[in-house]
Parts: structure tokens; sequence; C-alpha cells
């Protein structure tokens, strides 16, 4: 049985959260069609485009990305705290990019006077704007709704283009955010489509990296801002350079043709997570594979099911083997 949607995000229990999409027709929809020859991997920018700009409508950072042919990964970060500081004018604003809204938001946006019977409802219509704003259900349909109408027009057809709704993991603490984030900016790597992470079309970790040599971070990507402190700012807690050195070095031992280990002198960013380097390899390799719900300490896996009402501790024994 499917579960609900409610029991799989829970901004209570954490901010983040992989969601992974699949195309339903497979091989040819965002690669190449083998009996045709055709080539349809300028979709993988359509899908790229459109993630990156959702993340500047919504209260929704992107923390990881990489398109495949036929699928996506996706690391989010729902960022309530900004959605609730937003006035009625900038939800509404936000709001209006993605759809019409009613005629009495236009009237409020174009600095009409409002009758004061009219308010309660303007203001009840931007609670609900301001809540799918930070929903990533709304978030995802979006997203994949335009990269699907796009291709069916292009493809001259109807019906499904994605296999029914996105699948979403809730990613409980340090561990599980950079065990996952490793795993989708190495896609490409463990697929064999690039050598390098670098050089991955249509990954966040390219787009860190072209930034990184400007002494930059991507403007439309959540932030490394270090590692956890007083006074924390919003983004990703750990120092850029530290993820990025992990990633080219277990990117190298994901290669067939290189040393699949890491040396004893292993980078800072494990070191701090408590997380060893057989571990690690065998996370950034399988983690699709070796959870199917949420992941995290085995503390913080416990609480997160008494939160949701779950009897079973799903992952738990991959949780305390692989994160302890």
């Amino acid at each position: 049985m499917t579960t609900a949607r409610k029991q799989l995000i829970s901004l209570a229990d954490t901010p983040y959260y992989h969601c992974i999409s699949r195309c339903v027709r497979r091989a040819f929809l965002c690669g190449e069609d083998k009996n045709t020859g055709q080539n349809f991997d300028h979709r993988r920018g359509w899908v790229e485009d459109k993630l990156l700009s959702l993340s500047q409508i919504f209260s929704i950072d992107v923390c990881a990305y990489a398109v495949m042919s036929n699928h996506t990964h996706i690391v989010l970060f729902v960022d309530e705290a900004t959605a609730k500081s937003w006035t009625t004018s900038e939800v509404l604003q936000r709001w209006h990019q993605l759809f019409k809204g009613t005629l009495i938001t236009q009237q409020y946006c174009r600095g009409e006077e409002i009758p004061d019977y009219l308010m309660t409802s303007l203001l009840e219509t931007v609670a609900v704007y301001r809540n799918r704003l930070m929903d990533i259900s709304w978030f995802m349909r979006l997203l994949n709704q335009s990269i699907a109408i796009q291709a069916n027009l292009e493809d001259n057809c109807t019906g499904h283009f994605w296999e029914g709704r996105f699948k979403s993991q809730a990613l409980l603490d340090e561990a599980a955010l950079a065990a996952c984030m490793a795993y989708v900016d190495l896609n490409p790597v463990r697929a064999k489509i690039a050598k390098t992470p670098e050089t991955s079309e249509y990954t966040s970790v390219k787009q860190r990296v072209i930034s990184a040599k400007k002494g930059k971070q991507p403007t439309r990507l959540l932030p490394f801002v270090g590692n956890p402190r007083k006074e924390m700012p919003t983004g990703i807690p750990f120092e850029l350079k530290d993820y990025l050195e992990l990633i080219e070095l277990t990117g190298r031992c994901l290669r067939e043709d290189k040393a699949g280990y890491i040396k004893e002198n292993q980078p800072t960013l494990l070191t701090r997570l408590n997380i060893s380097p057989e571990n690690w390899l065998t996370l950034s390799k399988g983690f699709r594979k070796l959870f199917h719900g949420a992941v995290g300490h085995s503390d913080v896996l416990t609480e997160y099911c008494e939160h949701q009402g779950l009897k079973r501790r799903t992952n738990f024994t991959c949780c305390d083997k692989l994160l302890a």
C-alpha cells in the first residue's frame, strides 16, 4: 500500500528530503532512442532550468540534484521560517509567477483597495498559497508537470511522462544528508556517463565546482555555511571545501580503473560525521538501494517513527550499521 505523503514529509522532524522521479517510457524519453537514434538529452536541460527557477519562487532550496537519462534525484531543503516571514504582497507576487490567482489577489497586487468584508477571504487565500509555496508536493508537481507537457508536445503524443508520483525520503541528520548528497552528485560517475564529478552534466556538483573556481557559490543552490555553531545561517552545515574534496576522492574510488578505497587519513567531513571510509563507499554506491524510507542515526530515526505513529522502524538496521 502506498504511504501517505504526510507520513513521508514532516517538517517537525527535518527540512531535508531526497526526491526521485522516473520516466514511464524509460530509455529514450530523456536519453537516446536506440531504435531511431534520436537523442533527447536536451530535455535534461529543461529539468535543470525548471528546477532551479522554481527554487527562486518557492521557499524550497536545492541542495543537490542529478538529472539522469530516465530519472531525476533531487535533495531539497524546506525553508519554513522564510516562508512564514513573507508579507502578503511577497506571497502573492511569488504565487502569481506560477498561477493567475483570484480576482481579489490580482486587485491587491495592483494596489487597489480591498473592502473589509473581502479581507478575510484574501488572508485565507494567502495562507493557502504560503503553505503551498513551502510544500514539496506542489514543488515536484509543477516541476514534473511542466516537463511532461513539453515532452508530449515534442513527441506529439499524450499520456503519462513520469511513473506515478515522485518518491521521497526524509534525511534526519547531517550524516544522512551528506551521504545522500554525495550519492546524488556521483550518479553520473557511478553510471559511467562521466569520468569525474566536475564533468558531470546536469548536476549540482558541476555548478558548485564552476562557482568555486571563481571563489563563489551558485546563487540558485542552497549554500554551504560551515559547521554547526551559534547564530547558524540558513544553509548546508558543512564546509564547501571539505565536501568537494570528499566528492572528488569518492568519485575516483567508484571508477573501475582506480583503486576502490579511501586512505586512512580520511577527509575532514568523514571524521566529523564519524563515518568510516568503508561505510562511506557503501553509502555512496547504493544509498537508494540500502534505504527505502527515512534515513538517520538510530536515535533520530526512532523519534521520527514515534512522531509519525509508525510501528516499524524501516532502515533501522542499515542506519545503525552504516551511520554509527
